[in-house]
């Protein structure tokens, strides 16, 4: 029966992606200004006008790079040429270096802003775009970020995070929430070490793989909790968590990301990510859907669309590595779920942002915006065809 389930699961994911999610990105490029449209509301109307965020590019760009590499699909590349595109004309900052946080409808530069995050996704959209098309001069961008990653923002604790279009520190308010304000987060260092992961993968330079080492040892001594069997959020510059959150989102995405790092180096597994999953499984799964957070021991139950989609990669991560039936059933349940509530069935759509407690979707969230992107739920139903 386990592989009967499996089988749907990962049929169904595939049509989701073809049907759905490819074809509403396809419909977000902009031809005329180039890159894609960076706003559509909640009633599926495109504000062409809105400025495009460059992480919402980069995502976009690793996308149909990745997709370009799981379907026989000549058209991919053109949207994937077209992202990258705007990535190397309209968000890189030619006289300071690195990417900047948002450009206008027009191509002009919104915010010039750096931001680590920011850089890192760079990384990874390059990265994949080199490795399905080939391309060196993706594969030097992506060094090239690296390296800036490593003489701007790296200290002796961790990554410093947000600066100056000439990249003077800054406070770091695009990465904060929760009414606090972090020097440092581990929602970044999560995206440097799937960046710089990546970029070992295809390109096996030993300083890349030397700096995924080390992201992996701050996640092992400063990021993971093993008292409390979570990973701590928020950081002052020294690494000290200045936060009481339970992330659960972010713990099961990490869960199957640092061994993602881990295989990529050619080492073991650390015990602790499977205790991540497991942690999450008991204490964030509520029958077939992932809860948000617990924030100072309060539980958030909105059901946001990436927490379940990493949930999915996560649970079955946790399968692969210890053949419990119970991880690949709760990936299956959540499918389930998604798919009866989070799938916008009307023409045009996509999944909806979130879900209240009686799993209905806010109709103040956006369908795209710079945050809601292909990303999450589109890298899910590769992640599950490779896995399945």
């Amino acid at each position: 029966m386990e592989i009967r389930e499996s089988a749907i699961l990962k049929s169904e994911v595939s049509e989701n992606l073809k049907n759905m999610i490819l074809p509403y990105w396809e419909n977000m490029q902009d031809t005329k200004n180039g890159g894609f449209f960076g706003y559509k509301d909640f009633d599926l109307i495109v504000d062409k006008d809105s400025d495009k965020g460059v992480i919402l590019n980069s995502r976009i760009l690793y996308f149909f790079s990745r997709a370009s590499k799981v379907y026989d699909m000549p058209e991919l590349k053109r949207y994937a040429d077209h992202a990258y595109d705007f990535l190397k004309e309209k968000c890189l900052d030619e006289k300071n270096g690195g990417l900047y946080w948002m450009i206008k409808s027009d191509g002009t530069v919104s915010e010039d802003m750096k931001h680590t995050y920011n850089q890192a996704f760079g990384i990874y959209a390059l990265s994949a775009y080199y490795e399905s098309f080939g391309k060196d001069e993706a594969l030097k961008l992506a060094l090239d970020l690296f390296d800036l990653i490593e003489e701007k923002c790296k200290d002796s604790y961790g990554y410093k995070e947000a600066f100056t279009a000439d990249f003077k520190e800054i406070d770091n308010e695009k990465l904060s929430e929760n009414g606090l304000l972090a020097k440092k987060t581990m929602n970044t260092l999560l995206h440097l070490l799937e960046g710089y992961s990546l970029l070992y993968e295809v390109s096996h330079i030993e300083r890349v793989g030397e700096a995924l080492k080390g992201i992996l040892l701050i996640f092992k001594t400063k990021v993971w909790n093993p008292v409390k069997g979570r990973l701590e959020v928020f950081f002052d510059e020294k690494m000290n968590s200045i936060a009481d959150l339970y992330s659960y989102g972010h713990d099961i995405e990490a869960s199957w990301l640092i061994d993602y790092g881990y295989r990529v180096l050619g080492e073991e597994v650390p015990d602790y990510t499977l205790k991540m999953a497991e942690n999450i499984y008991y204490t964030a799964l509520k029958r077939d859907k992932v809860l948000n957070e617990c924030f100072n021991g309060v539980v958030n139950n909105t059901r946001v669309w990436w927490i379940q989609a990493e949930s999915m990669v996560g649970f079955v991560n946790a399968y692969e590595k210890t053949g419990e039936k119970k991880y690949m059933k709760a990936a299956e349940d959540i499918w389930g779920y998604v798919k009866g509530n989070f799938l916008d069935k009307r023409p045009g759509g996509e999944w909806f942002w979130d879900l209240d407690n009686e799993d209905k979707p806010s109709s103040k969230k956006p369908i795209t915006e710079p945050w809601k992107c292909p990303y999450h739920n589109g890298r899910m139903c590769m992640e599950l065809q490779e896995r399945i």
